[in-house]
């Protein structure tokens, strides 16, 4: 009997794509399936809890980089608390970071108010040059 599953079905269980797991190997987010005899690669049952981890830390905005640094934290410690104190310190620098760009678009938006109401006021006075 074999240990764990093939790479297809890890992929349909966990809703990703083939390629995603492959490429997520090569990220160094999941270890590598282990061979058996017949060559296939099968993966542990935890690989599927993995790849749910890893797509809820995408959604709340982490980078594939930024979840390598916090993944293996997920499964290393029960308690959860290391790695949520990680994740709340990167969702501080996001928003720190969407802050000031937004400071940067309403200057931008500022200066575009601006720009428009300087052409409306010349084109209003029938000045053309």
């Amino acid at each position: 009997m074999r240990e764990g599953m093939k790479i297809g079905e890890l992929a349909e269980r966990a809703g990703v794509t083939q390629r995603t797991v492959r490429y997520y190997q090569g990220l160094g987010l999941l270890a590598p399936g282990g061979r058996q005899g017949n060559g296939h690669h099968f993966y542990p049952e935890q690989t599927v809890a993995r790849l749910h981890k890893i797509d809820q830390l995408k959604r709340l905005g982490l980078s594939l980089e930024e979840i390598g640094e916090v993944i293996e934290l997920y499964f290393t410690d029960l308690s959860g608390v290391q790695p949520k104190r990680k994740v709340l310190d990167m969702l501080h620098r996001h928003l720190a970071e969407a802050e000031g760009r937004l400071t940067e678009l309403q200057q931008f938006r500022a200066d575009l108010e601006g720009h428009i109401a300087r052409f409306e006021r010349f084109l209003e006075t029938g000045e053309h040059s």
